[in-house]
This record gives structure tokens, C-alpha cells and sequence, in this order.
């Protein structure tokens, strides 16, 4: 499938591959940018294999040689550099940022996708569906989405919290068994405090889930990696489109827990559906608790 994107195909054979072989592909789907910059012996020092590893591995995945392999590595890049160039510019109207900022996010949870390795997703949720307690620890923009994540497994019946000071992360993680989970996510993988907290709920027999590029001290410390490889300019803005296919992936997990109870608790949803039903207004009635605005007359 010369035509097909090379990091999708990567992704996918990864079950089929030597041991050896998936350290090669995960250090390409974290790196793409440099990979294909690199020479074949620059290649296996950083994957840590030898050179005919990479000639085997870019057999495995339909390449017949390293430079062809490199080739197509090059040609996806810059067809993901012109779909989503995120940069603005000082002079830059307000229908370039929306065009830019909406561009980028698509391309990236594009990326996030053809990279996914559903085996990852799979086993995350097989854990959070069999522990006691969740909770989820993350940081800044990473600390919103641990709170998102809270809201949603709340629901599915899950003693759950979402924790982003450090005190309170080491405080919960010394409270975790061996029947409880803690998800980590981190748009670096290189937070120190978290990994502070991965190493403390480990040692009290928690499993650790991350949410973290591949190769990372975050993803190589979680028990249960999920690699979500996107490389964000945090120079000026704080993490965008990261931020966004975490939440993706938060939602698969739930997803996959709820299927994971089975038929009968959609009961359970349905009871938590109707009892914020009469929270909300119905459709084309009229809330009249606040004064009237403009100088309006009550109705």
C-alpha cells in the first residue's frame, strides 16, 4: 500500500512485529520529524537495536530499503505540515486563527488516530473496569483533563477523583491497593512530580495507566502506556490540540468500561439521564427567575 499513510501501517503491525522491531516502530511514532533526517546507524543508537533490526523492521511494514522507508516518512510529513501549520502571526485576522487553530486540531486527532495502538485502549480499560478506586493525576492543561475524566467515570458507578497538586497526589497514592488504578497523563511525559506520584502508587500496588508520548519517563514508568505522540510550541500558548485527543481517548476508555459492564447498567445511565432531565429547561419554555433585561417588562 505505497499510498497509505506509512505511521498508520506502522502503528497497526506493531502485534506482528519482533520485540526488537516494536522498539524501532514506537521510537518512529514518537519522532517522525527526526527520523527522517536520520542515517540507519543514527537510527538503531537511538531505538537501541542494531542496523539489521531497522532493515528488518522496514521489510515488516512493505518498505524495501531504509531509504524508501525514509522517503515515505518524509512525504507524510509534509502532507501533515501543510494540512496543519499552526503559526500565527502578528497581522494574522481573526478567520486565519479559526481557520489555523481548527486545521491543526483536525490534523493532529488525525495523527493521534493512525498512530492509536487499540491493544493499549484495551487493556487501560479492562483495569479501570475491575478497580476499586480510579484516579486521575495530571497538571496544568493535563489537570483539566483529569478533571473531565473524574465527571465521566463518576457516572459509570467508579470511586473516582482527579487530583493536580502534588500534595495531593502523593497523599491519595499512599491510600491506593493493589485493586485501585491511577491514570497519569502528561502532554511531555517529563513532569517530575508526577512521576513522584507514579513511583509512591506503584510502591502501595496500584497500577498505573498513562496518557504520554511514546519513549517518555511517563510512558516507560505506567504499567499500562497509552502513547499519544503530538508535539506542541508551548512557548506562547499552553497545550492545545494535546489537550484535546487526551479527552478523545478519555472518552474510548469510558466507552469501553461502560461496554465492559455489560447490558444491564445501561439501567444505571438511563436513571443518571432522567435525574438531570429536570435540570434543564424544555424546549421552547421561558426561565423568568432573573429580572428582565434592556428594560424589558416581565411576562
Amino acid at each position: 500500500m505505497p499510498n497509505s499513510p506509512i505511521l498508520s501501517e506502522i502503528a497497526a503491525a506493531i502485534p506482528s512485529l519482533r520485540k526488537s522491531e516494536v522498539k524501532v516502530a514506537e521510537y518512529v511514532l514518537s519522532s517522525p520529524q527526526q527520523v527522517m533526517h536520520m542515517r540507519i546507524v543514527d537510527l538503531a543508537q537511538e531505538a537501541q537495536v542494531s542496523e539489521p533490526t531497522i532493515v528488518r523492521f522496514c521489510r515488516a511494514i512493505g518498505c524495501n530499503s531504509f531509504q524508501e522507508f525514509k522517503v515515505r516518512i518524509a512525504q507524510e510529513m509534509a502532507i501533515a505540515n501543510n494540512i496543519g501549520q499552526f503559526a500565527i502571526a502578528d497581522d494574522d485576522h481573526i478567520e486565519d486563527i479559526c481557520s489555523k487553530i481548527a486545521d491543526t486540531t483536525i490534523q493532529r486527532l488525525h495523527q493521534v488516530k493512525s498512530q492509536l495502538r487499540p491493544t493499549q485502549v484495551g487493556e487501560a480499560a479492562t483495569a479501570l473496569s475491575r478497580a476499586t478506586r480510579v484516579e486521575f493525576y495530571g497538571f496544568g492543561a493535563s489537570g483539566a483533563v483529569a478533571t473531565d475524566a473524574q465527571h465521566k467515570f463518576f457516572r459509570l458507578q467508579v470511586a473516582t477523583a482527579a487530583y493536580s497538586d502534588p500534595h495531593m497526589q502523593a497523599m491519595s497514592a499512599v491510600t491506593l491497593g493493589p485493586d485501585d488504578v491511577v491514570v497519569a497523563i502528561s502532554q511531555s511525559g517529563r513532569t517530575k512530580d508526577l512521576l513522584h506520584s507514579i513511583a509512591l502508587a506503584q510502591q502501595h500496588g496500584a497500577q498505573v495507566v498513562s496518557l504520554a508520548p511514546a519513549n517518555t519517563p511517563v510512558s516507560l514508568a505506567a504499567d499500562l502506556p497509552i502513547h499519544i505522540n503530538i508535539e506542541e510550541d508551548t512557548e506562547q500558548f499552553t497545550p492545545m490540540t494535546s489537550r484535546i485527543a487526551h479527552l478523545m481517548i478519555i472518552d474510548m476508555l469510558a466507552v469501553a468500561v461502560t461496554q465492559r459492564r455489560g447490558p444491564e447498567f445501561a439501567r444505571h445511565l438511563n436513571a443518571i439521564k432522567r435525574s438531570i432531565k429536570q435540570l434543564r429547561l424544555e424546549q421552547g419554555s421561558e426561565f423568568v427567575g432573573y429580572p428582565p433585561r434592556n428594560g424589558e417588562a416581565p411576562h
